[in-house]
């Protein structure tokens, strides 16, 4: 089976998360899109970070009941910090029936090269792309041919801004899918 991996925080899962995959997972030849919680990314900051088992369970919660969309928590297991080269192999080794592609923003493409082994990476497993932004990536669509470039439609919204609204009391309703929204409400997360 052809799976998309869609890498994130998930800090939290919101409606554009769930945007993507469903646009990717309904338009390319992918049969599902995982969703891989990181338990950390060190370009980010730990403090705002929610437990990544809450974050998992945000997400299971968010596609509960679509069979295109999982979650895996690989990234608990493996050694930290973990590298996507690293994981895409793990999981290629563990179920080498399925054939992984990567899901990306087009912000991280344009800096793929600063990843550990990125030719590697480039070279083994396709690469789905959404622009975001107006990220300037014409010319990567010349250089990388596994790379495929989509016109997913976006929302301008951002777990940060979402973490932010909630701290300053402000409401997040319709930004969250409706379940996650009363999960994160009741459980208190982010205030």
């Amino acid at each position: 089976m052809k799976i998309g991996l869609y890498f994130g925080s998930f800090n939290p899962i919101h409606a554009g998360h769930l945007i993507i995959a469903n646009y990717i997972v309904e338009h390319t030849d992918l049969k599902q899109v995982w969703f891989v919680v990181s338990p950390h990314n060190p370009l980010k900051e730990k403090e705002s970070l929610l437990n990544e088992y809450h974050r998992l369970d945000l997400v299971n919660t968010a596609i509960e009941g679509n069979t295109k969309l999982k979650s895996c928590d690989i990234e608990f297991k493996l050694p930290k910090p973990s590298y996507t080269i690293d994981t895409l192999q793990y999981l290629s080794e563990k179920y080498p029936k399925h054939e992984f592609s990567l899901i990306m923003g087009s912000d991280n493409i344009s800096t793929i090269h600063k990843w550990k082994n990125f030719e590697k990476l480039i070279n083994t497993y396709p690469i789905y792309v959404y622009q975001r932004e107006k990220d300037n990536i014409n010319h990567l669509q010349k250089e990388y041919s596994q790379v495929h470039f989509l016109d997913v439609p976006l929302l301008n919204i951002s777990s940060s801004l979402i973490r932010k609204l909630i701290k300053d009391k402000k409401s997040v309703k319709y930004l969250l899918p409706e379940n996650v929204y009363h999960q994160v409400i009741q459980a208190g997360y982010y205030k």
